[in-house]
């Protein structure tokens, strides 16, 4: 059974765009093995779109390049670099191309599409076109959304003013043991069945081997990895992915003197207790009984 996967950016080459300008290049699906996580790039055209539809999974997104028009129920943003949300199941939702760039963004899709059932997606009935607005990540009617600033990583510079562009004060920085991570999607926006937020390593940040109960996906965005997963060591370095199933035993550290950063997801969201088991606590017990 597969545990793991890294797929290499080069590795995956982009499908061609459908007639209304859309694509998505999968780089973790249920021909994987994946239970929990379907991960992908989408790319939309300035003039393109995605009609109108609805998930029976949630799908969680994050801005890598360019403007996009999302069109839901209760009205239409537009959607920078940067900006990140979430939408639960059910919820009508439908894309427009903005700018003059293409647009692309990373999609976390929980729990994975299923092909024998259409991929889980239903088509509706268009929604209202409207004057698409910005996000206000202190509003609480556009909760669901949030916004990310590479300097956000920095535990030196979290001031109010940066906190402000963050959904809520959960968004803070964790930091620890020259890594830092901060939250974008999870319960507080809404999130049931998935996570997603940002990592960064400093030169000397490593994460012992370690596996967890659910399924992890790393998009690597700056700077290069030693990553291992079951054994097998990998170099990962900007547009690689790679996916960690329930059991693996994974573990990383910076393999640059720069910062090194990914996107990284959760499906299905860790339990409050016992979410990671790491492997030096083991040798521990296993060493000190020995003796």
């Amino acid at each position: 059974m597969t545990r793991h996967l890294v797929r290499r950016a080069a590795d995956v080459p982009a499908p061609p765009y459908d007639q209304l300008g859309y694509l998505r290049r999968e780089l973790v699906g249920e021909d994987d093995g994946s239970v929990h996580t379907g991960f992908g790039l989408c790319e939309l055209r300035p003039d393109g779109r995605v009609p109108a539809h609805v998930h029976s999974y949630e799908e969680s997104s994050h801005i890598l390049d360019g403007t996009v028009v999302l069109d839901v129920p209760e009205g239409s943003y537009l959607l920078e670099e940067g900006d990140y949300g979430i939408l639960p199941t059910g919820v009508p939702h439908a894309w427009r191309g903005a700018g003059e760039t293409v647009a692309r963004w990373a999609d976390m899709l929980a729990p994975v599409p299923r092909a024998r059932y259409g991929h889980d997606t239903q088509a509706v009935r268009d929604l209202p076109a409207r004057h698409p607005v910005r996000i206000d990540v202190r509003d609480p009617r556009t909760r669901s959304f949030g916004h990310f600033e590479p300097a956000q990583m920095d535990p030196g510079k979290q001031s109010q003013d940066l906190l402000a562009v963050s959904a809520s004060m959960r968004t803070a920085l964790l930091v620890y043991s020259g890594i830092t991570v901060k939250m974008m999607v999870d319960g507080d926006l809404g999130a049931v069945a998935s996570t997603m937020f940002m990592v960064q390593y400093t030169p000397d940040g490593v994460a012992g081997t370690h596996d967890h109960p659910f399924e992890e996906t790393y998009y690597f965005l700056e700077g290069e990895a030693d990553a291992v997963f079951d054994g097998e060591h990998h170099r990962l370095g900007p547009g690689d992915c790679a996916w960690a199933g329930a059991g693996c035993v994974h573990g990383f550290a910076n393999a640059g003197q720069g910062p090194l950063r990914w996107l990284e997801t959760q499906a299905p969201q860790p339990p409050p207790r016992h979410s990671y088991r790491f492997t030096r606590d083991w040798e521990y017990l296993r060493e000190a009984l020995e003796s």
